[in-house]
């Protein structure tokens, strides 16, 4: 039997970062479905509070790559701590850009597929505040990344649904610019969320 002995550095907390970060994509998504169902002034007000969340998220990913740093003996591999933190980052930076883009392009009713989409990036980010404390110990991850890819298929079926509904029903190109670039940016969310379960798999199965 092979042992792995790799002591957790003492003052630095990079699991509770990363669960930190997730805590952000929890929020970040909860804001973006409440953008959605929003009258024009309240989105603006929701965007901004989105932005903090964002913010939050770079600050904490920051804090991870300064601890890697100034850290000699880390939990598990330095590159893949590095690129889960940064994974993390991505999916809230798309979800921040989708609320962005509502609110500039000051879209009225948003068709129904655009909630749908932001239902599976709200259980995407469930899933994966839950997975994040696991990392310490590995323990029931498998189901984490295959949810996630189940969700990510799930999006990808509903983004398609979306497109073929906004080229074939919209009255004006101007509407299906603007609406497209919202999908495009809930899909891309959807895409991180599944790349981040990617790095997480990829991490239990490099140090099991």
């Amino acid at each position: 039997m092979r042992f792995r002995f790799r002591p957790a550095p003492r003052g630095v907390h990079f699991f509770d970062l990363y669960t930190e970060s997730a805590a952000h994509l929890r929020t970040g998504a909860d804001l973006l479905a409440r953008i959605l169902g929003a009258d024009l002034p309240t989105r603006a007000k929701l965007a901004a509070r989105l932005k903090d969340a964002e913010h939050a998220a770079d600050e904490a990913a920051h804090q991870v790559y300064t601890a890697l740093a100034q850290t000699f003996v880390t939990p598990f591999d330095r590159d893949d701590m590095y690129h889960l933190a940064s994974a993390l980052d991505d999916c809230m930076d798309a979800m921040d850009e989708a609320g962005e883009l509502v609110v500039l392009y000051q879209l009225g009713t948003l068709p129904s597929g655009v909630s749908e989409q932001v239902a599976v990036l709200r259980q995407c980010a469930e899933l994966t505040y839950d997975a994040m404390p696991r990392l310490r110990s590995f323990d029931g991850l498998e189901a984490y990344w295959i949810d996630i890819n189940r969700l990510e298929n799930q999006a990808d079926r509903v983004y398609r649904r979306v497109l073929a509904d906004l080229m074939n029903n919209a009255e004006d190109a101007i509407t299906v610019i603007k609406v497209k670039g919202v999908v495009d940016a809930l899909e891309e969310a959807a895409d991180s969320f599944e790349r981040l379960a990617n790095h997480v798999q990829t991490i239990v199965l490099k140090e099991s």
